[in-house]
Order: C-alpha cells, then sequence, then structure tokens
C-alpha cells in the first residue's frame, strides 16, 4: 500500500532489504569470530593470538557500520509505515462498521521490535522523526548486540515489526471468528481503496473475488 501511495518507496524498501541481508550475512559468517569476548573469557596474552583479537575488531566495527546503513534507511521506512497506518486507520474503523453492520470496532497497533518503552510509543500512534527513529534503531540494536552474535540473525528493524489488528481490546488473531476475519479483510481492502483515493484524487482499481 506504501509503495501504491508513493512509488519511490520501492526504491528505499529494496536498499533496506539489501542491508538486512548483508548484514545477516555477516553475522552469520562472522558469528564464531564475533562470539570472542563475550563470554567473560580472559584475552590470551600470547602473540600469535593478536590476529584473532584484530579479526574480531574488525568484524564488530564492519558490524557497527552495517547497523547504522540499517538504522538510517530503516528509519526512513519505519516513519513512512507509521504515517500510513495512522492515515489508514480511521478509514479501517469505518469500513470495518460498515462491513459488519456496526458489530465491531477494528483497530491498527503498529508492534515494533524495538526496545520496551520505544515500541510502547509507536504501539499508542506516535509517529517520531525520522532523526530520533534513527536514534531509537540504533539504541535498540546495541542492546540486542549479544543476542545477534549468539543467534547469527538480526533481531531489530522494520523487517521484524508487525502490524496487530484488534476488534476492540482483543487481537484478531486468535480471537476473531471466521465472519469477524473476513469482514476485517474486506474492511482493510476497502480502506485501502479510499485512502488511494483521497491521495490520487481519482478512482483506484479496486478488484473483489467471491466476497461472500
Amino acid at each position: 500500500l506504501l509503495v501504491a501511495r508513493q512509488p519511490r518507496w520501492t526504491g528505499v524498501r529494496a536498499d533496506y532489504d539489501r542491508i538486512v541481508k548483508q548484514r545477516n550475512a555477516l553475522l552469520k559468517s562472522a558469528a564464531p569470530v564475533l562470539r570472542r569476548g563475550n563470554r567473560g573469557a580472559r584475552r590470551p596474552s600470547r602473540p600469535e593470538h593478536e590476529p584473532a583479537e584484530d579479526a574480531r575488531a574488525s568484524a564488530l566495527h564492519t558490524l557497527d557500520v552495517w547497523n547504522s546503513h540499517l538504522a538510517q534507511v530503516g528509519s526512513q521506512l519505519l516513519y513512512a509505515r507509521l504515517r500510513i497506518l495512522r492515515d489508514l486507520a480511521p478509514h479501517v474503523a469505518h469500513a470495518y462498521e460498515e462491513v459488519s453492520d456496526g458489530a465491531g470496532d477494528a483497530r491498527l497497533r503498529y508492534q515494533a521490535s524495538l526496545h520496551e518503552e520505544a515500541a510502547a510509543r509507536l504501539a499508542e500512534g506516535e509517529v517520531p522523526e525520522v532523526t530520533e527513529l534513527t536514534e531509537l534503531l540504533l539504541e535498540s540494536l546495541e542492546q540486542v548486540r549479544a543476542g545477534e552474535i549468539e543467534r547469527g540473525v538480526g533481531m531489530v528493524g522494520p523487517h521484524r515489526d508487525e502490524i496487530v489488528l484488534s476488534l476492540g481490546n482483543l487481537p484478531a488473531k486468535g480471537y476473531a471468528s471466521h465472519g469477524e476475519s473476513w469482514s476485517f479483510a474486506l474492511g482493510l481492502k476497502l480502506a485501502a481503496y479510499r485512502l488511494l483515493r483521497h491521495d490520487l484524487d481519482a478512482d483506484p482499481v479496486l478488484i473483489l473475488d467471491d466476497v461472500f
């Protein structure tokens, strides 16, 4: 929906996907090197161990560089997602009310992979500026550094985020009936259509199959 609304985000998303792929490749391939020193092991003093320490320092520096890239590009994507979710939410609530004949309150909430305090702010609908989101991503990456090194995979960033769909105070996943789930899906489609219609000042093409 973000790309349909503003096609330029195709490039941003492609850049972000590339960064995530290369950063994960570093975490996976350099995991044994990066783990040295993370378990409280005493640094060997013999000269023959110096190359291993140099390799670890180099890998950590490279990881820091990729963290910076991920935060810079990821913050742009995160900002755009938060804004479009804020714009979409009232359309979803209205569309679901129409489809269900007023039988529920459809809500959207962004579940970020950032540290707990920052994630709570975004879940409440706050949309920080890109510069602040960059800092929040860097802080969160630093907090999970040991876990990422241990697992060999990235744990923070828009690629790890979710959108939580709720009916009232309960998440639709696991609680919504079959009919409510279909109504929610239809409400999302109608809401996206109306948002694009407002932005484009024209009628987009809306295709629905076997709605009932």
